[in-house]
């Protein structure tokens, strides 16, 4: 079977990661074949957030920020200590990222992805360097997490490791898909 549908109790299981140091690499360049920028969302309404979030986490039941009160979401992206970044090529978003600093000493790159479209084009080594490192260069920084499922992409947990995060715990969850999940869509 290729489509889940909607109303499917699947099971699943995430990582947390941490990064306990900056890493050696340097900013990295894009693609040479893909000029983009990288913008910061200033005062960023919450449809701005979860456009993004459905563009780059539909295939991967990205779903529980539709769950949250709509204020809180929107407290949340309005927080001093949280910043949007979005990856612009040929006029629309190729993919964001989100950085977290509210727990004193911790960074969490609460968001990271590309859109389907972007993906395999060399920009989402690109981006992840620069989440990691602007990450580092907040203020007060002493660690860096993130986590990733067995529904998000399949190579997410190997990409994070590979750019320097450790595995710190796993757990094992179920849940009711609320959205068909086309598993065709999906690369490998």
């Amino acid at each position: 079977m290729t489509v889940l549908p909607a109303g499917t109790e699947v099971d699943y299981q995430v990582t947390w990661l941490e990064m306990a140091r900056r890493p050696d690499y340097p900013f990295p360049h894009l693609p040479a074949t893909h000029p983009a920028t990288l913008l910061r969302a200033e005062a960023a309404p919450r449809w701005y957030f979860l456009a993004l979030y459905d563009a780059v986490g539909r295939d991967y039941a990205w779903e529980d920020a539709h769950d949250r009160d709509p204020a809180e979401v929107q407290g949340w992206l309005d927080d001093a200590e949280v910043d949007l970044y979005t990856l612009l090529a040929h006029g629309w978003p190729q993919g964001f990222f989100m950085l977290d600093s509210r727990e004193t000493g911790i960074c969490n790159l609460a968001y990271f992805g590309l859109v389907p479209e972007a993906v395999g084009q060399g920009l989402g080594s690109f981006l992840l360097r620069t989440a990691i490192l602007m990450a580092w260069e907040r203020p007060g920084v002493r660690k860096l997490t993130v986590n990733t499922c067995t529904l998000d992409h399949p190579r997410a947990l190997q990409t994070y490791q590979r750019h320097g995060f450790e595995p710190v715990r796993r757990e094992a969850f179920t849940r009711v898909l609320k959205r068909d999940r086309d598993l065709t869509r999906i690369p490998d």
